[in-house]
């Protein structure tokens, strides 16, 4: 296995068992806006566009979901992870409104990701999102995998800016029961603007409104301090 797929597969993991641990916490995902809160079948998004986009090198849509949908027999089966076993993650540190989330390993090497949850105006839960870096030597710089609800349109690109920039527009991977995911990849020049700005802004359309887009705010601050934890962590993971 290669440092990038560990890597990438670590940070899946670990999006999806909080993203599935949210999406319990809440009776059903959130619509995206008030628009998006009449009736709209979950899968009425089709598969995302061929418009400009970012993807990490080596991602393989399918590998999340497979790991998922593993986990998810496993507990059907009835076997359950010990609370502080290894598979199991924990917050190892916050730093502003980044959490740094690590899964536990059987040798200690425990890889770690930055992760927010994303409110509405209302303080609903209605995104998350993670980060980590990625081996040195691939376009991206630094993977994300964003959740957004299921009553997302898929057809339309979700659009990311940072402060005042150009906002750039990322298609949709995969849904599964706790929402819609994107995965997206970051350039050395796009992670430094995250790491020197005060705040990004997502956008994505509801289904339910598909002239419509709704905004959900990412905010930067800690993300240096925490990227450079996780960046530690998982070279000392590596070795």
């Amino acid at each position: 296995m290669t440092d990038l797929t560990k890597t990438i597969m670590f940070a899946c993991a670990l999006s999806m068992s909080t993203s599935f641990a949210m999406a319990q916490d809440d009776a059903a995902p959130p619509a995206a806006g008030d628009a998006a809160q009449s009736e709209a079948p979950a899968d009425a998004g089709a598969t995302s566009g061929a418009d400009a986009t970012t993807t990490p090198e080596g991602t393989d849509a399918t590998t999340p979901a497979d790991t998922t949908a593993a986990d998810n027999a496993a507990q059907a089966d009835g076997a359950q992870k010990p609370a502080d076993g290894p598979g199991t993650t924990y917050v190892a540190s916050t730093h502003g409104d980044w959490a740094v989330q690590c899964v536990r390993t059987e040798d200690g090497s425990d890889p770690c990701q930055m992760y927010q949850l994303l409110k509405d105006q209302t303080g609903n839960n209605i995104a998350d999102i993670s980060l980590f870096p990625l081996p040195d030597g691939n376009k991206a710089a630094a993977g994300a995998t964003i959740m957004v609800p299921l009553e997302t349109l898929l057809t339309k690109n979700m659009m990311i800016k940072v402060d005042s920039s150009e906002p750039k527009a990322y298609p949709f991977t995969f849904c599964a029961q706790a929402g819609c995911f994107s995965r997206v990849g970051l350039t050395k020049e796009e992670l430094a603007q995250y790491k020197r700005g005060s705040k990004a802004t997502m956008s994505i359309v509801p289904v339910a409104a598909p002239d419509q887009r709704v905004d959900v705010n990412i905010s930067l601050s800690g993300f240096t301090a925490a990227y450079d934890e996780v960046t530690k962590a998982n070279a000392s993971a590596d070795k």
